[in-house]
C-alpha cells in the first residue's frame, strides 16, 4: 500500500477552537474546511497533516467518540523547543508542563488544545551521560 496522507482524525465538538489553536499557535493552515471538519496542513515541507471532525456527521467513521483527552500525545518536533516555548508564552501559550531537559534526550514542553490532546514540543538532545546503557542501548 502507497500512502498519500497520514494524519490523526479527532472527533470534537470544539471544532473550530480546535482549529483556530492550531493556525495561531503552530502556523497550521486550512487546507479544507467545512462546518463538520476541518483539515489541516502544517508549515514547511515535509507538510503534515491534522483533521478534526464533528461527531455527529453522516460521513464519520465507526469509533465516532468525543476525544476524552487521555491516550493521545500529539508530538510536534522541531529544532529548537526553548525558542518556541519562548515565543510562544510570550504570545500567551498556557503551558501545562514546562520546558524541560529530560535525561532521555529529549527538550520540551506541553500543553493541550481545545479537543483535550496533549500537544509535545519536542527538540533532540544529547541524553545525559549513561542514561540508556542500563536499557542496553549504546
Amino acid at each position: 500500500m502507497q500512502l498519500a496522507d497520514l494524519y490523526p482524525l479527532v472527533m470534537t465538538d470544539r471544532l473550530a477552537e480546535t482549529r483556530d489553536f492550531y493556525v495561531r499557535w503552530f502556523g497550521f493552515t486550512i487546507a479544507f474546511e467545512a462546518d463538520w471538519c476541518a483539515y489541516l496542513r502544517s508549515p514547511g515541507e515535509p507538510g503534515f497533516s491534522l483533521m478534526f471532525m464533528l461527531p455527529d456527521h453522516p460521513s464519520r467513521p465507526p469509533g465516532r467518540e468525543v476525544h476524552s483527552g487521555a491516550g493521545l500525545i500529539l508530538t510536534l518536533q522541531g529544532p529548537d523547543a526553548k525558542a518556541a516555548y519562548d515565543e510562544l508564552v510570550a504570545r500567551g501559550l498556557p503551558v501545562e508542563h514546562p520546558l524541560t531537559d529530560e535525561a532521555w534526550g529529549q527538550r520540551r514542553f506541553l500543553t493541550r488544545d481545545p479537543a483535550g490532546v496533549w500537544v509535545d514540543v519536542v527538540e533532540q538532545i544529547a541524553p545525559a551521560e549513561g542514561f540508556w546503557e542500563r536499557y542496553g542501548v549504546r
